[in-house]
């Protein structure tokens, strides 16, 4: 997580939150203060709105949720607007501040706040594939590499599978295994780390299909139709990956690490087992190869 920061202080509006039937019924004004994480080196360099948090929507987002429906408590309130917050992909954690000056208190006193800290924690999928070199021990190295990165849990890696090659030149059978977790780091962020644990291990980005020491493709960010889906057609970050579900070799591991998951296939969401009983598995086979991911 980066440094860099935003904030916006003494946003003021009327609400009707409160436990007693006068604050909902007559209203009182509500103060927010909001400190939002975001990594801001893009915007320093391009000097590009489009490359920051805009600064006004994110006022009227926590103006909207104060003047919106009556929470009992104000730090009902709080995560709420923390919520609201996070579901920009780019802001990595948010701080929010709720104080309620006229708070029904029979001495007297200056303020009353509530401060409550969110940091992103999205579910990701990332499959993971080798067919140069010792397979097993490079999926392990990058799993363990995974396992060490700052902002990233990881839940359950399943055991690998044996993969015909698809498409592409003639070359060997793949190593495949998928990993679920859940990650503090944006979409770009963690898909700048999975290029980077490539590239440490000798990837070079040359045939489109072609062997590869190791591939890191990032599956699925965030819960399927939840408030946290991320879905992007942008060639530098597609998500959900445009081909998964056609594939055996990411659909059937990654059922076995988590046999509670969903899908997305077109505009449907829909369990992964009913999913991969429609697949063609032809091709893919248990291996006896053993991926050590732990220390």
């Amino acid at each position: 997580m980066t440094g860099d920061r935003i904030e916006l202080t003494g946003l003021r509006a009327t609400g009707y939150h409160g436990v007693f039937d006068f604050e909902k019924r007559d209203g009182q004004e509500f103060v927010v203060d909001l400190i939002v994480r975001a990594d801001l080196r893009a915007a320093g360099a391009s000097d590009d709105l489009a490359d920051t948090i805009h600064y006004g929507e994110l006022a009227e987002a926590v103006h909207a949720r104060i003047t919106g429906p009556a929470f009992d408590l104000i730090e009902a309130l709080a995560d709420a607007i923390a919520a609201d917050t996070l579901r920009d992909p780019r802001i990595e954690a948010v701080e929010v501040t709720v104080h309620k000056p006229g708070a029904p208190i029979a001495r007297t006193f200056a303020d009353v706040s509530v401060t409550v800290c969110r940091a992103r924690s999205i579910p990701i999928v990332i499959a993971l594939g080798s067919n140069l070199g010792d397979r097993a021990a490079t999926l392990a190295s990058a799993i363990r590499e995974l396992r060490d990165l700052p902002g990233v849990t990881v839940d359950a890696v399943s055991p690998a599978v044996e993969t015909d090659p698809i498409g592409g030149p003639e070359q060997a059978d793949y190593l495949n295994a998928v990993l679920v977790g859940r990650t503090a780091l944006t979409a770009p962020q963690l898909l700048s780390e999975l290029h980077r644990i490539e590239a440490h291990h000798g990837r070079i980005r040359t045939v489109r299909w072609g062997e590869r020491t190791l591939d890191l493709d990032l599956i699925q960010y965030g819960e399927p139709a939840g408030p946290d889906e991320l879905r992007s057609d942008d060639l530098a970050l597609q998500v959900p990956h445009p081909r998964a579900a056609e594939r055996a070799f990411v659909v059937l591991p990654w059922l076995a690490a988590d046999p509670t998951a969903r899908i997305r296939v077109g505009d449907s969401v829909i369990p992964l087992q009913e999913h991969a009983a429609t697949l063609d598995s032809r091709g893919v086979r248990p291996s006896a190869e053993v991926i050590d991911g732990t220390r």
